[in-house]
């Protein structure tokens, strides 16, 4: 009760209220998804495979990415999946990236994205040790590096957003 009456007078006298460190949760995910995907695009240690430009992100989607970087964009969401939800594993990723197959005159319905990508990228950010497989159980989880990482690009968006402000 003191503290918020406290914080009351702060802001009232206009003095900033200070501010703690800056999560993934504090920003928009999509600013977050392009700015994570250019990271891991300049770092150069994620592997896009020869396959990446032929194949289909579902079975619902009739045509390939239009944009050459899809796979870090990818990437990039599916680490800030796992962050935000630990134990998630291939087939919650199917699920996420899933969507409507159009089915011509009948229904539409849901269908799952693809598990070889979520499998493959999953495989990638753990070999770069930004996630790892939760032990005893199913899913994968951040690792306190990938956090880090995750967090220090999130802060960097926060500035950001702050100085156009």
């Amino acid at each position: 009760r003191i503290l918020v009456s406290l914080v009351a007078v702060c802001k009232r006298a206009g003095m900033a209220e200070e501010r703690r460190g800056v999560n993934v949760r504090d920003v928009a995910s999509a600013d977050f998804v392009i700015a994570y995907a250019a990271h891991l695009k300049r770092i150069g240690k994620i592997e896009v495979p020869k396959w990446a430009d032929l194949v289909k992100t579902g079975t619902f989607k009739e045509l390939a990415p239009y944009d050459s970087d899809w796979y870090y964009i990818r990437a990039a969401a599916i680490a800030r999946r796992v962050y935000l939800r630990a134990g998630t594993g291939v087939g919650g990723l199917k699920k996420a990236f899933g969507g409507r197959k159009h089915r011509g005159t009948i229904r539409e319905k849901f269908q799952t994205g693809s598990g070889s990508i979520a499998r493959h990228i999953l495989k990638q950010l753990e070999t770069l040790k930004i996630i790892e497989k939760v032990p005893n159980s199913k899913g994968r989880r951040i690792t306190p590096q990938g956090q880090r990482d995750l967090d220090s690009i999130a802060g960097q968006l926060e500035l950001k957003s702050s100085k156009a402000e």
